[in-house]
């Protein structure tokens, strides 16, 4: 995949940043690293500019993001509510919790959309949880933007430094994409356990 990625680049300079990014959004295994390092050491030996590339990976991280908010808005509260009327006994999940997920990003929400930009792999999947809360669009795009950017900006600026050597810097950002998917898959089984101990407390 990667030397997919780095080819298509070459060959579509700035457009073709701008799918691949807007790409690795809809599709998270797409890895960003190497997008934007790559990115950042064609800057040393072609026409593109560090600058060029932060704008074109940040229009394409913005289009995917705002294609996928938008699924999040197709799956707003009510129609999951109807789910829940329907397949809630079988789920164990009732509208309750579900109101309170919805609170709880009310409160976090735009402080969640910042940081998760910068965390690989959540930060695509963030915008289907802030379409669904009806988050903003006006902010939503503001934190998206910003986390986004700043994301970009290190990525870019990293690359261009090291020149050939980007390779090193992918494969330092897969140790720290690994050590986030390890706390993602930690925080994800505290949450089943936690909420299959709360199901026998009420069946007990």
């Amino acid at each position: 995949m990667q030397s997919w990625i780095t080819d298509f680049m070459s060959e579509y300079g700035y457009i073709g940043i701008f799918l691949m990014i807007a790409l690795e959004n809809l599709f998270p295994p797409i890895p960003s690293e190497v997008i934007l390092t790559f990115g950042g050491f064609m800057t040393t030996y072609s026409e593109l500019t560090v600058t060029g590339v932060v704008v074109a990976a940040t229009a394409g991280s913005i289009a995917g993001a705002i294609a996928l908010y938008g699924i999040g808005r197709l799956l707003h509260v009510d129609r999951l509510e109807a789910i829940i009327d329907r397949w809630g006994r079988l789920l164990r999940v009732k509208k309750e919790d579900l109101h309170k997920s919805a609170a709880w990003f009310d409160k976090y929400g735009y402080r969640t959309v910042f940081f998760c930009r910068m965390i690989p792999l959540i930060r695509s999947l963030i915008s289907v949880p802030a379409g669904m809360a009806k988050m903003k669009f006006g902010l939503f795009l503001l934190f998206t933007t910003i986390g986004t950017l700043i994301w970009n900006v290190v990525l870019v600026s990293v690359g261009a430094a090291v020149g050939e050597s980007w390779g090193d810097i992918v494969g330092f950002m897969d140790v720290y994409s690994n050590v986030a998917y390890a706390l993602i898959a930690v925080a994800g089984l505290t949450v089943i356990y936690f909420w299959i101990r709360r199901m026998r407390k009420k069946t007990s």
